[in-house]
């Protein structure tokens, strides 16, 4: 597993975010010879870039938690969907207007937003467009989907594989509902490792807010038997050294957890701290 962005919103791009990145989210998935990708921000390109150095054809399952932005704009950048060996299926939910991902993804690259439109990309791309708690089976893996945020229309992924099993979960609002909280606990419950938001994006930078959200996160993890937390999704304000402090204290509370970096490996059921 690999994260390419682990920002959200919005890229960064100056001094204070280098180190741990300011590409908006995506996350690779390699397991039972599959290509498994979540979210699309713009570590999508970085992911692409690294792909044409692979042999081709190139066959990968891309998955969006929604339609917003940042989790959609990488995907005109993405290199590989312009060759045509290429194989990719598309995963997404409604947006909040009814549009499809296909339609998301397609609006995204009209003019004047961007000069080519999606038709231009060879590669073979099959668009699969689902209800919250659907269950997609790829041969032994398995993706099971839940609604998370119904304001953002946010999905939640669980990612099961033999006795292992990933929670991407990078919408949690700051208040859930009951619906919203009995979805949350089926995917997270059990889980080897959950990646998940450190704070909530849409709200201005203040660092009381995160803590409670984090510490919600970590509450959440020792009553459902989580055994590790990578959080992601970092507000474009998170400084290096913000994000430093917070690692710190978050290690206090639960050792089994760290803060996303660009480029950061994890090999799941091993633990983060080796």
């Amino acid at each position: 597993m690999q994260f390419w962005g682990v920002r959200g919103l919005i890229p960064t791009s100056d001094s204070n975010t280098s180190r741990y990145g300011g590409n908006t989210a995506c996350v690779e998935m390699q397991l039972a010879n599959k290509h498994l990708v979540f979210d699309g921000g713009t570590g999508l390109r970085i992911l692409g870039k690294s792909w044409l150095k692979q042999q081709q054809p190139l066959e990968a399952h891309l998955f969006f938690t929604n339609s917003q932005s940042n989790r959609i704009q990488g995907f005109p950048f993405f290199a590989p969907a312009f060759i045509s060996e290429n194989s990719f299926h598309i995963y997404g939910t409604a947006a909040s207007n009814g549009a499809s991902i296909k339609q998301c993804l397609y609006d995204q690259m009209l003019l004047p937003h961007f000069p080519y439109p999606l038709q231009v990309m060879q590669s073979e791309l099959q668009f699969h467009n689902f209800h919250p708690g659907k269950i997609v089976k790829l041969d032994d893996v398995t993706i099971t989907t839940a609604l998370i945020n119904k304001i953002q229309k946010s999905i939640g992924y669980k990612i099961s594989w033999q006795n292992y099993s990933v929670a991407y979960v990078t919408d949690l609002p700051k208040e859930v509902d009951p619906t919203e909280q009995e979805n949350i606990i089926q995917l997270v419950k059990d889980v080897d490792l959950l990646i998940t938001n450190i704070s909530n994006p849409f709200t201005f930078h203040k660092a009381d807010s995160a803590h409670s959200h984090w510490q919600t996160v970590v509450d959440l993890a020792g009553i459902h038997n989580i055994k590790q937390i990578v959080f992601s999704h970092h507000h474009p304000d998170d400084s290096d050294d913000w994000l430093d402090q917070v690692q710190m204290e978050i290690a206090s509370a639960f050792p089994q957890a760290l803060i996303a970096r660009e480029g950061l490996i994890l090999d799941v059921g091993q633990s983060i701290l080796d």
